[in-house]
C-alpha cells in the first residue's frame, strides 16, 4: 500500500511594515519576556507547523539581530510599503513544494494562540479558506490550501486579503474561536492595551 500523501502546514508571519502610525518598530516593542515579534513566532513554533516563513522589510536589520528568527525561512520583502499583500507575494515562493496549507499569522498580533491555531487547522477540513469566527466577528489567522496560492501570490494592496474573503466566500470556512478578535497593534493605544491584556491573563 502506498503512504498516504505528506499534509504539510506552513506559517506565514506577516512582520514587514513599517510601523508609520506607530512611529518606531511595532515588531520591536518590548512585550512578555521579549518584544512583540517573539510572541508571534513562540506561536508559531507552538502550533506544530512543518515550515515558518517570516516575511520581514521595514526595520529588518533591527529585527534580525534583536529576534530569535531560528527555524524560520526570513524573505526580505523590499516593497513593503505597498502592504501585507507584497510580504504574502514575497513568502509564497519560499514554501515548501508539497506544503497543502498555509496560515497567515499578523507579526503584531500577539493575542493568537497555538490553541486558535490548532482549532483553526482541525476545523478547516478540505475547505480552500478558513477564519476565525470570534465572539464580537471575523478575524485571523486565516488558512488558505495550496490552490489558493496562485491567488493570494498576485494580491495588492493592504487589504486585498479580506477582499479575497469576499470574492470567495463561498468557499470560506468559518471557525468558531470564543473570545473577542485579538488586538493588532497600530498606534500606542493600541499598544498599551496588549499590555494590559497581558498583564490580565492568568
Amino acid at each position: 500500500m502506498p503512504s498516504p500523501p505528506e499534509r504539510r502546514t506552513a506559517a506565514l508571519v506577516l512582520a514587514a511594515g513599517g510601523s508609520r502610525r506607530l512611529g518606531r518598530p511595532k515588531q520591536l516593542l518590548p512585550y512578555g519576556n521579549g518584544v512583540l515579534l517573539d510572541a508571534v513566532l513562540g506561536t508559531a513554533r507552538a502550533s506544530g507547523f512543518d515550515q515558518i516563513v517570516l516575511a520581514l522589510g521595514g526595520a529588518a536589520e533591527a529585527v534580525c539581530r534583536s529576534v530569535n528568527t531560528s527555524g524560520c525561512d526570513v524573505v526580505d520583502n523590499p516593497a513593503y510599503a505597498d502592504g501585507c499583500s507584497s510580504s504574502i507575494a514575497a513568502a509564497i515562493p519560499a514554501l515548501h513544494p508539497r506544503t497543502e496549507a498555509v496560515v497567515l499569522l499578523l507579526g503584531d498580533q500577539p493575542g493568537v494562540t497555538p490553541a486558535t491555531v490548532h482549532t483553526l487547522l482541525a476545523a478547516r477540513g478540505d475547505a480552500p479558506l478558513a477564519v476565525c469566527h470570534y465572539d464580537d466577528g471575523v478575524g485571523h489567522p486565516f488558512a488558505f490550501h495550496r490552490s489558493l496560492f496562485p491567488l493570494l501570490a498576485q494580491l495588492h494592496g493592504d487589504k486585498a486579503v479580506w477582499k479575497l474573503l469576499e470574492q470567495r466566500a463561498a468557499d470560506v470556512t468559518e471557525v468558531a474561536v470564543p473570545g473577542p478578535v485579538p488586538r493588532d497593534v497600530d498606534t500606542e493605544d493600541d499598544y498599551r492595551q496588549v499590555l494590559a491584556e497581558l498583564r490580565s491573563t492568568p
